[in-house]
């Protein structure tokens, strides 16, 4: 590897050590034992799949509590915004246009964090130990102005870690902060399985069919994720001339899962904010729909096989433009072969591209919804699903491509330089 992409690596790793430090620094005033105990009773539910997300910053009620998902929020509803309004979908395609977009959602997600910081601080009032000592040690409206500010810097500090390791590391930051989230849990998840094991509350052959659905999911990402439709391009014989001594591809790859990990992440998002909410109400309907909405619930995953689909298509939709590719062929002399140049092309290719998202939509909610339910029916105690993992593979892949395209591009810059 070049100094330039170990150089780049460390970044990454450098950023994502400081995201792991920040969830150790608690919001002062809060009475971090209750808050770990509550946590801890609620494993299982919405609280515990957010905890998961956060790296265990939730229970800890670090500044980084909220973690990156008001910054997601912010971003889902400007996408919808965007696809719904022409005006704000041309002014995220400009170069300056893209800057007052972004600061836009920065702005967002200032208003999502500072709203939920206090609904947070709120509920914190409420919350008692088993020895009846309170969450909150100092007066509660002080409380909530320094909650509110500590849990604001923290996103903002997770914004600024994400966008700067993908601007100077490897890969997508806000992406790799998940991920490490969700990897940083595991060790704990591992021992308390094996807690289980030893208090017999679990069998050791269930240990191990849990491990079988852990490898199967897996293997059908990575098969999945790897998985492209290759559309053969022509070029004239004029144009192979004048490229002897370049690569020309001669193939349009797309992807069977055009949208990445992206449906999954703005899923989660949207089930784990009203679950989060309605967790501490005592009203008896708002507590059946927190019920409804619990991850440990068959009705939680209908939604989220029915929302990681739509952003499936919604996502593939955004990110594959068929009539820019069609018209940056023609440009440079291709065509498609039995298929004229133009809104032909566009046309095909949309078509291609609907077939494989379709089918992409609909894995990407099996593994999203059926390790759940193989392993309750197993008779696990605690949540499994299969978003997490998902996450973790595509987060991985897609970081492991991006370090592979800079080794080629270094590799090429150097025989440039020799003159080869």
């Amino acid at each position: 590897m070049s100094k330039d992409l170990i150089n780049k690596i460390l970044i990454t790793l450098g950023f994502i050590f400081l995201y792991r430090l920040l969830a150790y620094v608690p919001v002062p005033g809060v009475n971090i034992d209750v808050v770990k105990e509550f946590f801890d009773s609620n494993a299982n539910n919405a609280l515990g799949l957010v905890n998961m997300f956060s790296g265990n910053a939730v229970e800890r009620l670090s500044i980084i509590s909220l973690g990156i998902m008001p910054y997601i929020t912010a971003s889902i509803i400007m996408e919808l915004l965007a696809a719904t309004f022409p005006a704000l979908g041309k002014m995220k395609k400009e170069r300056d246009g893209m800057q007052k977009y972004m600061q836009i959602i920065r702005y967002t997600t200032i208003v999502i964090t500072l709203i939920q910081s206090i609904g947070v601080s709120v509920g914190l009032n409420s919350l008692t130990g088993q020895n009846g000592q309170g969450a909150i040690s100092i007066d509660m409206n002080t409380f909530i102005a320094v909650s509110a500010i500590s849990m604001l810097t923290g996103t903002m500090l997770l914004m600024w870690i994400g966008e700067q390791i993908t601007q100077k590391g490897i890969g997508n930051g806000i992406s790799l902060i998940i991920f490490a989230g969700i990897v940083s849990a595991i060790p704990s998840a591992i021992g308390g399985t094996v807690e289980l094991v030893n208090n017999g509350q679990m069998n050791f052959l269930t240990v191990i069919g849990i491990l079988v659905v852990i490898i199967a999911t897996v293997g059908a990402i990575i098969y999945v994720e790897l998985g492209e439709r290759r559309v053969p391009v022509s070029y004239s014989r004029k144009v192979m001339m004048q490229n002897q001594k370049r690569r020309v591809m001669n193939y349009i790859p797309i992807k069977v899962n055009l949208s990445g990990v992206i449906p999954a992440i703005f899923a989660s998002a949207i089930l784990m904010f009203p679950a989060t909410v309605l967790q501490g109400s005592q009203n008896k309907y708002l507590v059946a729909i927190a019920d409804y909405l619990n991850p440990s619930s068959y009705t939680f995953n209908l939604f989220m096989f029915l929302f990681v689909v739509f952003f499936a298509f919604f996502y593939a939709s955004i990110t594959f433009n068929a009539k820019d590719i069609s018209e940056n062929l023609k440009k440079q002399g291709g065509f498609i072969p039995g298929v004229r140049p133009g809104a032909s092309t566009a046309d095909f290719l949309n078509e291609v591209a609907s077939r494989l998202t379709f089918w992409g939509a609909i894995y990407m909610g099996l593994i999203s919804t059926l390790p759940w339910l193989i392993v309750k029916a197993m008779g696990v105690p605690f949540y499994f699903g299969g978003v997490a993992v998902l996450i973790v593979v595509q987060v991985a892949i897609d970081t492991m491509r991006k370090i592979e395209a800079q080794q080629y591009m270094n590799k090429y810059q150097t025989l440039s330089a020799v003159g080869l």
